[in-house]
């Protein structure tokens, strides 16, 4: 997993893989999503695993969000969900069980088998 961030940062703080920052390249142009908006990661209650993380687009900023710039993609974490996710590598993947992000986080104290919640 090579990690393309241009930021010094985001090494210690989220990890994007190159295989991930490629298919949310294809996701922005493909739904025409403009400049001005940027991957939004945060973290909520729910998933099988008590936390579910949570990825949408956005254009507006808080005070207290953390940017991070990963082969032009711009990312943005607010600062609690960042108090969970720090230290984490988001991948994308593709297979016979379908296909999305997931993350590896070191964080976590128990996971669910898709990648997409924990606890």
């Amino acid at each position: 997993m090579e990690n393309i961030s241009q930021t010094a940062a985001a090494v210690n703080d989220l990890q994007i893989t190159e295989r991930a920052v490629t298919e949310l390249s294809a996701i922005m142009k493909e739904q025409a999503i403009g400049e001005n908006f940027f991957l939004r990661i945060g973290v909520q209650g729910g998933g099988c695993s008590g936390f579910g993380y949570a990825l949408a687009f956005d254009d507006q900023l808080s005070d207290t969000d953390q940017t991070f710039y990963f082969g032009g993609v711009k990312v943005a974490v607010d600062y609690k969900s960042m108090l969970y996710i720090k230290g984490a590598t988001m991948d994308y993947f593709e297979g016979a069980q379908g296909k999305g992000f997931t993350f590896d986080n070191p964080n976590a104290t128990r996971t669910c088998g898709c990648g997409s919640s924990c606890s």
